[in-house]
């Protein structure tokens, strides 16, 4: 357990709890949110192909009640998308552009009328996108057909208001930011019904050819996109993540058992350390043998200590050489 107590140094710590943060982030947050993205664009898709070749159904069996609740039977979130069919007449003088819109990746603005069923109960209808003119004006808009008309179209979920983005009245026009059944209907001062599509409700997107209809918006492509990809990644990166951190404390345990093996083995086997010669030199009684001068060699670098009854031999250490002597060694002697 001691071998661990490094992981309780402030560095290890920080990381832990980085490492473990970013695992959390990447299982509970990141992951689910792009394999949420992709739940919904396979849903989306799915939806769209069933209404390709799928007949019009009469609006009404699709409407919310009055209260808000959708129709017996029906599931929200199977409606978007639906092809309908309305009978009614327009609402004079009940339009509303939306702006920041793009025709032909130029800018545009769509446009919004209110249309009265046979009942009576009014629905909000997109006629589709008109091109602005020199970029940024508004062109003049054509006042709908008047009179009894049979239209058909898809439900579209309400988009909801743009936080910050207020209605406004520009040109003798009130335009909006987004299409939200909620928001037109107290910029007309005019109850709207919904469609059962959800918490925001709906509205009815015109096909093309349509009486009042300009250009209807292209249908997104039915691709899911890259979202379960990115999932699967953001998975693989919470599991890589504890991974890593385990393989940085292996290494680090693996270098201090090399560390210590190394220390182990510094004094080479048969030669004792210091702390042995030391023990050795203290000894009571213990005498070092003297080397033995060569035969016939005497000199200043030798010297006889006399012992009762012993003679030794006692080696002098030769002085250390001066710079002076260094130099005359290499260059000569250049003294006279």
């Amino acid at each position: 357990m001691r071998r661990l107590t490094f992981l309780f140094r402030p560095s290890w710590l920080i990381l832990a709890v980085v490492v473990v943060a970013f695992a959390y982030l990447c299982f509970t947050v990141l992951a689910p949110w792009q394999l949420g993205k992709n739940n919904s664009t396979s849903h989306r898709n799915d939806l769209i192909a069933a209404s390709v070749n799928a007949d019009p159904v009469p609006a009404a069996t699709l409407l919310n009640a009055a209260d808000g609740t959708p129709p017996a039977g029906v599931d929200p979130a199977d409606t978007e998308w639906r092809r309908v069919d309305v009978s009614g007449s327009y609402v004079p003088d009940a339009t509303v552009v939306e702006r920041l819109q793009r025709l032909n990746d130029k800018p545009a603005f769509g446009v919004l009328s209110a249309f009265r069923l046979d009942d009576g109960r009014m629905v909000l209808v997109d006629r589709g996108l008109i091109a602005a003119v020199d970029g940024t004006q508004l062109p003049v808009i054509p006042e709908p057909p008047s009179g009894p008309q049979h239209l058909a179209g898809r439900i579209r979920h309400s988009e909801g208001a743009v936080p910050g983005k207020e209605p406004m009245m520009r040109d003798g026009v009130r335009q909006v930011y987004s299409v939200d059944t909620t928001q037109v209907a107290a910029i007309l001062d005019t109850p709207l019904a919904s469609f059962a599509t959800g918490e925001r409700g709906g509205y009815l997107q015109l096909d093309a050819g349509q009486a009042g209809a300009f250009t209807p918006p292209e249908l997104p492509q039915l691709d899911a996109g890259p979202y379960l990809s990115y999932g699967l990644q953001w998975i693989a990166f919470g599991v890589m993540a504890p991974l890593g951190l385990g393989y940085f404390v292996y290494a680090e345990l693996r270098e201090r058992r090399r560390d210590r093996a190394a220390g182990d083995t510094s004094v080479a086997p048969g030669e004792p350390d210091s702390a042995d010669a030391m023990e050795t030199a203290t000894t009571p009684g213990h005498r070092e043998p003297a080397p033995t001068a060569a035969a016939g060699s005497s000199g200043p670098d030798t010297a006889t200590a006399a012992e009762p009854g012993r003679v030794d031999t006692v080696t002098k250490p030769k002085p250390k050489p001066t710079t002076a002597d260094r130099l005359a060694d290499r260059y000569g002697n250049t003294r006279h």
